[in-house]
């Protein structure tokens, strides 16, 4: 199966996009073998994760997902996740995401380069209006990001999401076209 990625290069990764057509194409041709290898899912668990996400349906009448495997140039290792979900093409607004599933790669900056390249591609590629973002209230990495790129705090979403048996908090942050074509 041959499969058309949205590519982006930056100096130390190719990101290759993902779209729900694209993950739908994957899970109907492949093995799940071929699966967890094209995806970079480390273990049993991340497969059947992402296999709950196929079976439930990867996006809605009025939302979509453009999601970009983090590949490390020089060892050619999927190493994370950077992109949009919760997109919403009609009102030209998206909420970012981003996770470092390898590990070893954390605190080397490859993650703000993957943030970047996602930003300007979303704000002059798919002219978004907005980007939002989630932030946990003690994820400090993440927050760190936030500031880097000139994300402003909106608020607070109070016991959002569960953890593990713990309800946290949710800081919502959002960066607009302007704020991020200024820098």
């Amino acid at each position: 199966m041959e499969i058309n990625y949205t590519l982006i290069d930056t100096p130390h990764l190719t990101l290759k996009g993902l779209t729900p057509k694209i993950m739908n194409d994957i899970f109907a041709q492949l093995s799940k073998v071929d699966i967890m290898r094209v995806l970079g899912h480390h273990s049993d668990d991340d497969y059947v994760a992402e296999e709950k996400k196929y079976l439930g349906g990867y996006s809605s009448y009025n939302r979509s997902f453009l999601l970009f495997l983090l590949v490390e140039k020089s060892s050619d290792i999927i190493i994370g996740r950077c992109g949009f979900h919760n997109w919403n093409d009609e009102h030209q607004r998206a909420e970012l995401g981003y996770v470092m599933t390898d590990q070893s790669f954390r605190n080397k900056g490859f993650m703000s380069e993957a943030v970047e390249a996602v930003l300007n591609y979303g704000f002059n590629v798919l002219r978004l209006n907005r980007i939002e973002a989630l932030v946990g209230r003690n994820n400090i990495p993440s927050l760190k990001i936030m500031r880097k790129f000139g994300f402003v705090q909106e608020g607070c979403m109070r016991r959002h999401y569960n953890v593990d048996g713990v309800f946290e908090d949710s800081l919502v942050f959002s960066i607009l076209e302007e704020e991020y074509n200024k820098q």
